[in-house]
């Protein structure tokens, strides 16, 4: 390996030498559309994540925010990079990933129990889960609110995983920015799970690899869109190379400004953008709107997103006036996506058509 592939491998500065990705995938979400129905966390998981050790995996989890997520508390356990210094991670313990557990579902459903027996898992008592503290959200009634968050792999421009590996098992594809792990040159050291502030690289204790999302990358090869993108039934994915300028995801990202990254202050320039949510009216303490505050919290919002959060949805706002007062807006019609496969980027191609082939 010469040293023009070796620093495209591993992503880093070598004797002056900087080799990026020539094109970047990216992934926009609508946090405004999300139902928190988990279609998408199915669609990995039925596709990517049935393979041995790979049980209690969820490359994609859809989380109430504000939450404790998953992993449990994943937000405060370190990494990433402050100031271009790499910053102290942890890696999760399986208690706070929340192990996969079984239901009684036979002795409910076929056991002649149905009248007298619930649904309630098998064996010990789990402790937390991908979905533990569903809806429950923040704020108190009548000002309660929460939202949904999908999370995947971000994919990011300075990913904190690559550069915590010593085996350089971790790179990015020149031709699209996808990062991915190497199984045959990891040896399961775990570097890249403290490393990863947004904790999506997932240990394989049975196959003793690191494991995370490959953003679908046979789909993609073919022109197939990833499939938590296709399979959201709310039309919530955007995704696209983002400097296409005939894509969604460049008109959102970089001409409107709407989509922003989650947490940019980790430092690893992430590829996953989010539209942050609107929010109802606070309600005060005669019981009417108060349409000048907003019921989501702006300083909570702020904490995931910056200010270019906020920014974003005064952006959301002006454009919904204009259409409100009868003008025309082209970031709206974007976002409302009449037409689902404006979304794709050009990765248009029905998977139906496709003879895929299981290695």
């Amino acid at each position: 390996m010469d040293l023009t592939d070796h620093a495209v491998r591993i992503g880093r500065e070598i004797d002056g030498l900087i080799v990026r990705p020539k094109h970047q995938l990216a992934m926009v979400m609508d946090l405004n559309k999300c139902i928190g129905c988990h279609s998408c966390s199915v669609a990995c998981k039925q596709l990517w994540t049935g393979d041995e050790g790979r049980e209690g995996m969820w490359w994609n989890t859809v989380n109430t925010m504000p939450g404790q997520g998953t992993p449990k508390g994943w937000e405060t356990m370190g990494g990433g990079f402050r100031e271009g210094a790499a910053q102290p991670g942890r890696i999760p313990t399986r208690n706070e990933l929340g192990e996969a557990w079984e239901f009684n579902h036979e002795e409910v459903f076929f056991g002649g129990q149905g009248n007298k027996v619930h649904l309630k898992p098998k064996g010990t008592t789990p402790q937390w889960g991908p979905n533990w503290d569903e809806d429950q959200g923040g704020g108190e009634y009548p000002n309660s609110f929460y939202f949904y968050l999908p999370r995947i792999c971000n994919h990011c421009t300075h990913p904190a995983c690559l550069e915590a590996c010593p085996r350089g098992a971790i790179y990015k594809r020149e031709e699209d920015g996808i990062v991915l792990v190497d199984e045959d040159h990891c040896k399961g050291y775990r570097f890249c799970v403290e490393a990863c502030p947004y904790k999506k690289m997932y240990y394989n204790a049975l196959q003793e690899v690191a494991n995370k999302c490959i953003l679908c990358l046979p789909r993609i090869e073919k022109g197939v869109a990833t499939a938590c993108t296709r399979q959201c039934p709310a039309r919530v994915r955007f995704f696209g190379f983002r400097d296409d300028e005939r894509s969604a995801v460049f008109q959102l990202v970089e001409r409107w400004k709407v989509a922003v990254p989650l947490h940019p202050e980790y430092g690893t320039v992430p590829n996953v953008f989010y539209i942050p949510p609107l929010s109802p009216a606070l309600i005060d303490e005669q019981g009417a709107f108060d349409v000048k505050r907003s019921r989501i919290p702006e300083d909570y919002l702020r904490s995931l997103f910056g200010q270019p959060g906020i920014d974003a949805l005064e952006i959301l706002a002006a454009e919904m006036h204009k259409t409100r007062s009868g003008g025309h807006s082209e970031l709206i019609d974007t976002l409302v996506s009449i037409d689902w496969n404006d979304m794709l980027g050009g990765f248009d191609r029905d998977p139906s058509t496709i003879r895929w082939v299981k290695s």
